[in-house]
């Protein structure tokens, strides 16, 4: 199966000279641990719950005040709509990533969490089970 059958096309973005505090209050309204970072319409970044404790915990309070371009990740991974989803569990899981944008042609079509992929594959597994189930079944 394609990355294109599980992305999330909603991707919710944050300019780079927001301030962290904007970034938390935008997670929390909208249920999400990351946002895509933009510069103009150019992608620079991605920045994640965990990139704002780490910056809390350095920082202390102030951190809440620094701009998403401060400590959002530069270095973002991005995969195919075409790619399987085993390419994408093989990235995220040599990367270490929770998130995968996913880029067609040049432009941010969507973005693919490691709870999209988990929950991808429990389904084939349940399908899995229940063929062999059924199989084992009809043979007996």
């Amino acid at each position: 199966m394609s990355v294109q059958n599980i992305l999330r096309p909603d991707v919710i973005t944050i300019r780079a000279d927001e301030s962290l505090q904007g970034a938390a209050n935008r997670m929390h309204h909208h249920r999400i641990a990351a946002l895509v970072v933009k510069t103009d319409d150019a992608v620079t970044g991605l920045i994640s719950e965990r990139d704002i404790i780490h910056a809390i915990s350095r920082h202390g309070p102030k951190a809440l005040t620094m701009t998403v371009q401060d400590i959002a990740s530069r270095g973002i991974i991005m995969i195919d709509p075409a790619d399987t989803v085993k390419r994408a569990m093989s990235l995220m899981t040599h990367h270490r990533l929770r998130h995968l944008l996913v880029v067609d042609e040049g432009k941010l079509v969507g973005i693919v969490s490691i709870g999209d992929v988990v929950k991808h594959r429990l389904e084939d597994l349940e399908i899995e089970s229940n063929v062999l189930r059924d199989a084992y079944i009809s043979a007996h």
